[in-house]
């Protein structure tokens, strides 16, 4: 389970969290919504314990995130796959060798066995619907087969846990849509916890079971997509006007 309690974040006199309290459950997907800026993305890289809050705790498995020492860090982030917005994928490293790079990571170079880690490579691409590009270079793909392979790499160690950052950023509506359908498909499969920071409510609708909207620092909505679209409060109603008036 993942227990985040009044967490507090600022950058200089900029309060970007101002005591955000929630729980994620096993087996939940959840998405995290709120304006640009609201600190959607500052929260994953609490959870993950990129960074350290000016208050407040994150509990991951148990483990206080915000207390841990790097020796009790990695194997809680090792159960924790992240798919970033941009993919994320090393330009001069191939599909292979960008999939299996934290595998390689954390094992010694003598240790690595080539047979197994082509292996790993073929059945997370064969999960996310590609074969036959180990070899294949990032610039010779397209936006959409850039995510699914980063989403390959994601799910490489078998995390507990899945992180997306905007998933469907930079995509056109084929592609997002098709990213939204693995990510449910996937979520199923593998039974796994899934967060997803995203503005796309379309994306919110498809796959998320529950809605955190963020909104000046705190938790404002914490309910089911349906509960949010009926919502009469104003700043609920007001943000989601903004958003269908914005596509």
């Amino acid at each position: 389970m993942i227990s985040i309690h009044n967490l507090r974040k600022s950058f200089g006199s900029l309060e970007v969290l101002r005591g955000v309290t929630f729980d994620i459950h096993d087996g939940e997907t959840v998405a995290i919504i709120g304006q640009s800026g609201c600190g959607k993305s500052v929260l994953l890289k609490h959870i993950i314990g990129l960074m350290k809050p000016d208050g407040g705790e994150v509990f991951v498995d148990g483990i206080n995130m915000s207390q841990a020492k790097q020796n009790q860090l990695e194997p809680v982030r090792r159960q924790i796959g992240f798919l970033f917005q941009g993919a994320a994928l090393f330009d001069s490293m191939t599909v292979m060798e960008n999939v299996t790079l934290g595998l390689r990571e954390s094992t010694s170079k003598g240790e690595q066995d080539h047979d197994k880690l082509a292996r790993i490579t073929k059945e997370k691409l064969s999960l996310v619907g590609l074969k036959s590009i180990e070899n294949v270079m990032p610039a010779d793909l397209s936006g959409g087969m850039k995510k699914r392979v980063a989403l390959a790499r994601a799910l490489a160690s078998e995390p507990r846990y899945m992180f997306y950052d905007e998933p469907t950023t930079g995509l056109d509506p084929v592609t997002s849509d098709q990213i939204d359908a693995l990510i449910q498909d996937l979520t199923g499969r593998l039974h796994v916890t899934s967060l997803i920071v995203t503005h796309d409510m379309f994306t919110v609708e498809r796959i998320a079971k529950r809605v955190i909207f963020l909104h000046d620092g705190k938790v404002h909505f914490d309910g089911t997509p349906a509960e949010l679209a009926q919502s009469p409060d104003s700043i609920s109603r007001q943000f989601l006007e903004r958003y269908q008036h914005a596509v």
